[in-house]
């Protein structure tokens, strides 16, 4: 697995001298454009399949997967958690984008399993105004791998929920171990 550690990118040095990270960004860009040729593709993935993963920058998930660009739809947030909005996606996925299989793709060392719900109760009391969205913090990374499974199998406005799969991503050894949804 490749990391930002392991990859020099020089993004440590422009930082450190007062560059801004998006500045840095925005060059890579105009570089990765200047030799960018359209592939041709459209919004359907190829493979007809939607992945729900944590945003965690250790995840390489195209990599790990063996995934190319088009294969599949990519849905993170943290802690890789079916919440509506991921319910939403999925649903524009499925019925719009055709896709009908959904792999759900947790980690080892989660940040969310040392967050609890009290963190809403720190922004209210920094910001003064509650946050309307739940942290979704969990201490058994299967047992949130199972209630996601779940969240996804029993949406109504999903149509193909009976290829749904969950994983967790360990990120010492980079190897998926599948979750057995019972």
């Amino acid at each position: 697995m490749t990391t930002s550690s392991a990859a020099p990118t020089g993004s440590e040095g422009a930082i450190a001298n007062g560059g801004k990270v998006t500045d840095r960004l925005v060059e890579a860009n105009e570089r990765y454009a200047s030799a960018f040729t359209d592939p041709g593709m459209d919004a359907r993935p190829v493979l007809r399949v939607a992945v729900v993963a944590c945003m965690d920058a250790r995840l390489d998930l195209h990599a790990a997967l063996g995934l190319a660009l088009g294969d599949c739809h990519t849905i993170r947030n943290a802690g890789g958690v079916v919440t509506d909005d991921v319910i939403r996606s999925l649903t524009i996925s499925q019925r719009k984008l055709g896709t009908r299989s959904i792999v759900l793709i947790h980690h080892t060392g989660c940040g969310l399993e040392s967050l609890t719900e009290d963190f809403r109760n720190e922004l209210e009391m920094e910001v003064g105004q509650r946050p309307a969205w739940a942290v979704e913090s969990f201490h058994d990374v299967d047992q949130d791998v199972r209630q996601s499974m779940q969240r996804v199998r029993t949406s109504p406005f999903l149509l193909h929920t009976d290829d749904v799969r969950g994983f967790v991503f360990d990120v010492r050894t980079g190897l998926l171990r599948e979750v057995d949804p019972a």
